[in-house]
């Protein structure tokens, strides 16, 4: 499905203001000069030559060109501002606007690389550069730049996986920018850049993706706690074999754990008698005690 957001303006546009204005302009001139020469021909002149104006003048915006066909032929791009033609031997093409246009394109239920079902919007900015190709080279350009886009972006969805439509829109949407820009030149038209919306997979998968995103971070969060487990019992190793060689070393860990424990106020730490005796700290805390209890 394609949607279409600039529209071309009609070949027979409604009446101008100015064509309007010379027409009433040419009817009350005629009236008048009926009235005091008292003839009726001046009003029939006034009449044929205001609606020779009404549909001879046109007026033709700052952005837009139009083709003049004489007797079917073509005589030029006329615009902007006021134009004057020949009513019954010209007639005008499209209204070309040649500003910038913004168009929408979908692609509903068409399958990745990896036969994954998905709706993709994009947005394509294009603008007509050459009004003269466009009118005389292709029927409708706004019909062809759209079905050329609907197409291209089927085929770029089936060259590209899941995974590269949804990380890689950038680069899909210069892919498709290029497609379009070679085949639309020839008209006079130019494809600006094309940019990938929205990508929509179907509920269902999107669930399984969502499960399967989750299994892996937690396997990759086991993996890492594993890794962290086998650090520590290497550390531990290294500092038993340190602890091994040297006594000393290990009695000052333990009363530092010890001390670690004691700290806080109001605890209590029960501590085996045979643990004391090894780290020799039965008489050091008597001596403390004593020290303690002496005025």
């Amino acid at each position: 499905m394609a949607l279409f957001t600039t529209q071309r303006r009609p070949a027979t546009p409604p009446l101008s203001a100015p064509s309007v204005a010379v027409f009433l302009l040419c009817m009350v001139t005629g009236a008048v000069t009926t009235a005091l020469i008292q003839q009726p021909w001046p009003v029939l002149v006034g009449a044929f030559a205001g609606l020779y104006f009404l549909f001879a003048i046109k007026v033709i915006k700052q952005w837009e060109k139009v083709a003049v066909l004489r007797l079917g032929r073509y005589k030029g791009l006329r615009g902007p501002g006021l134009i004057m033609i020949v009513p019954i031997f010209d007639s005008l093409s499209a209204f070309v606007d040649q500003r910038v246009r913004v168009s929408s394109v979908s692609a509903e239920s068409t399958l990745t690389r990896d036969t994954v079902p998905v709706n993709v919007d994009a947005i394509v900015f294009w603008l007509v550069w050459n009004a003269e190709k466009s009118i005389l080279e292709v029927e409708n350009f706004v019909d062809a730049i759209m079905m050329s886009a609907q197409t291209g972006l089927r085929e770029s969805i089936g060259r590209h996986s899941l995974a590269q439509m949804l990380t890689e829109r950038e680069t899909l949407g210069h892919e498709l920018q290029k497609v379009l820009d070679e085949k639309t030149n020839p008209w006079g038209i130019t494809v600006q850049s094309v940019e990938i919306r929205d990508v929509k997979i179907p509920g269902p998968l999107e669930d399984a993706m969502s499960r399967q995103a989750q299994a892996e971070r937690e396997r990759q969060a086991r993996i890492i706690l594993g890794e962290a487990e086998t650090q520590i019992a290497d550390k531990f190793a290294e500092a038993a074999n340190v602890y091994r060689d040297n006594p000393v070393a290990l009695h000052l860990r333990a009363m530092n754990m010890l001390y670690e424990a004691i700290k806080e106020k109001g605890s209590m730490v029960i501590v085996p008698s045979s643990a004391v005796e090894t780290m020799g700290l039965g008489g050091s805390l008597a001596t403390a005690s004593l020290n303690r209890n002496q005025p």
